[in-house]
């Protein structure tokens, strides 16, 4: 029986604890026009994704949490219900495309079937149209879903469906999850010894969970109030900007730093100047961000990542100094082994009974956290152009939900020579994603300018 992790099942258990939080993510694939007739496209998609088990399955609950929930086929799957159709409304523009990004995403996946939608979305400028790949996190991580667009509008073979996973019932659900609980105690005895025959190893893993954990637990430290966390709304608001690849490959080439350390940088600026924009001083413990990072090792969808939380030098006023500063902080913090140690909280829960993880998830949601205040994800996406039913798909922006007090969130995603950026935002509290999305383009000008022409 195939289950849900404990990280996977996290997103369920804190959607349903936060009434205001709908925990999908998406893709928003721009295409050249014209678009495809409905019924064409419904056909192409559904038969890429005939062999990928997860599109045809729901969630099933076990009774009492005696176990995590589990993956199984939905008896009563209908893919065209997983397919929808919108006209963009005037003025037929890019802010009318992120309103409707918005009000798509701020509605829940339906529990009750797959959890995925796709929308075609007509009316673009220049003829262009969008699809819009809508995925509950519970289902995929970013990099799993970036994977299912080469799937989708690459080369990539399309798989064959092996797995069958029918729906086992309650009884039976409860049974097998009775029997893991009393298999607990005899799994731990012998993970310990299987890791005790390594003993180098073992104190390795020791020493490195050890730095890890104590990393965590400073990087939980409540941040300076600031406007970016406190209770959320219903409503989203969404933004885009894009950049190129290659000017963000010459500053990190210019300063040897990483791809990944000048995005967070203009990220850090973008912040800088919201808070300067609202009023707000901008000091150097006001933006923790959670920054996910990828311990995936195999092509399964599902969500293997742990995370790194650095603060944001949203106190330094220059750009250089602030790309300096986040390439030390991430470098001491990849030094500490912290996403070593997220990995292991979440390998362990794996092996503990699911009922006080779900219980002590559950009581985390209503905690009123202040330690961090924005999520930042950086996937890579394919090199080469994807192309939906012939349309060569000219941009790809990513969309990250937000949740738990958590105002902002910035996904970034790498695609033919471009990296593009989605904003979310909670629409009563922080209105202003435009003023993010146009802060992150300049300050990767102005890193731009201090490196050597190309």
């Amino acid at each position: 029986m195939d289950r849900l992790s404990p990280l996977d099942a996290a997103f369920l258990e804190i959607e349903d604890e936060d009434p205001s939080s709908s925990l999908a993510i998406a893709s928003i694939a721009i295409a050249e026009g014209p678009a495809p007739a409905q019924g064409e496209f419904v056909d192409a998609v559904r038969a890429r994704l005939a062999g990928i088990p997860r599109y045809h399955q729901k969630v099933r609950t076990v009774p009492f949490d005696l176990g995590p929930p589990a993956w199984v086929d939905d008896p009563a799957f209908d893919a065209g219900a997983h397919f929808g159709r919108m006209a963009l409304p005037e003025p037929h523009d890019e802010q009318a495309l992120c309103e409707l990004v918005a009000l798509l995403m701020g509605e829940r996946l339906e529990r009750d079937r797959p959890l995925w939608e796709f929308w075609v979305i007509e009316g673009l400028p220049d003829g262009r149209w969008a699809i819009l790949a809508k995925v509950h996190h519970a289902l995929a991580d970013g990099l799993a879903a970036t994977r299912l667009q080469t799937i989708l509008f690459g080369d990539t073979p399309a798989p064959t469906r092996t797995e069958e996973a029918p729906d086992p019932g309650a009884a039976k659900l409860l049974l097998d999850a009775a029997g893991s609980v009393l298999r607990i105690p005899w799994d731990q005895t012998r993970l310990v010894a299987r890791e005790l025959l390594h003993p180098n190893r073992l104190a390795r893993r020791v020493s490195d969970a050890a730095r890890g954990l104590a990393a965590l637990t400073s990087a939980l430290l409540p941040t300076s109030p600031t406007p970016l966390t406190g209770p959320l709304g219903r409503d989203r608001r969404y933004a885009t900007a894009s950049v190129a690849l290659a000017d963000v490959k010459a500053v990190a080439k210019a300063h040897d730093v990483t791809v990944n350390d000048v995005l967070l940088a203009a990220v850090a600026g973008g912040f800088r100047e919201l808070l300067l924009h609202r009023g707000e001083t901008p000091a150097a413990d006001s933006v923790r961000s959670l920054v996910p990072v990828s311990v995936r090792t195999g092509t399964a969808l599902d969500n293997e990542v742990s995370l790194l939380l650095p603060l944001l030098p949203v106190d330094l006023a220059d750009p250089v100094q602030r790309l300096i500063r986040v390439h030390q902080r991430l470098s001491t913090l990849k030094a500490g082994k912290e996403a070593d140690a997220g990995a292991l909280l979440t390998a362990t829960a794996a092996h503990e009974p699911f009922a006080p993880v779900a219980w002590a998830i559950r009581a985390a949601a209503h905690l009123p956290q202040r330690n961090i205040v924005t999520v930042t994800t950086n996937v890579p996406g394919p090199a080469e152009p994807l192309f939906a039913l012939g349309r060569r798909i000219v941009e790809i922006y990513p969309y990250v939900p937000i949740a738990l007090r958590v105002r902002t969130g910035v996904a970034m995603l790498s695609y033919a020579g471009r990296i593009t950026f989605g904003i979310t935002s909670d629409a009563d509290t922080i209105p202003e994603t435009d003023v993010l999305a146009k802060a992150i383009e300049r300050e990767i000008q102005a890193l731009r300018a201090t490196a050597p022409p190309v």
